[in-house]
């Protein structure tokens, strides 16, 4: 048999899942801070519309946050929370002093790229040991987040 977690699911699996979910944490913890620049710092014409884009995204981004280290709770870990650990693991780099739109907005499909492999990789884990909740959560994930991939190439003709 076995050896199951508090929820039902596959220990060993469930650690594998639990440092996937850290991963993304790390690299939406970077990706927000980096959003959050963007707002404070765009200059330009596009200003008004970025600026409101920007704050919508971070918004977003920090409720994700929230989701993704409640359910590494939920499979009894403890969620990463220090900031230089985020910046050790995170794929996405920290972006400094960047005030034109076009730029800013390509280290966001950037981000929204890595993003989108490390949901794909989590969505594949999570069918394989049926994790329903984990797969429900980054379901919704992955289809937002594809749309706003969509939407800022579109705004750079990508």
């Amino acid at each position: 048999m076995n050896n199951l977690n508090q929820i039902g699911l596959d220990a060993q699996k469930s650690t594998e899942m639990v440092e996937k979910l850290n991963d993304l944490l790390a690299n939406l913890q970077i990706f927000y801070m980096n959003v959050r620049g963007f707002h404070w710092n765009i200059r330009g014409e596009k200003f008004f519309e970025l600026h409101q884009k920007f704050e919508d995204l971070y918004d977003d981004l920090l409720d994700k946050v929230d989701e993704i280290a409640e359910r590494v709770r939920i499979f009894g870990h403890t969620p990463i929370h220090a900031f230089s650990e985020y910046l050790n693991m995170a794929q996405i780099k920290e972006v400094k002093n960047l005030s034109d739109g076009r730029s800013c907005v390509q280290s966001i499909v950037d981000s929204l790229k890595i993003i989108l492999e490390k949901e794909h990789a989590i969505m594949k884990l999570s069918a394989e040991m049926n994790d329903e909740g984990t797969s429900a959560i980054l379901s919704q994930f992955i289809s937002e987040h594809e749309k706003l991939l969509w939407m800022y190439s579109a705004f750079l003709n990508l």
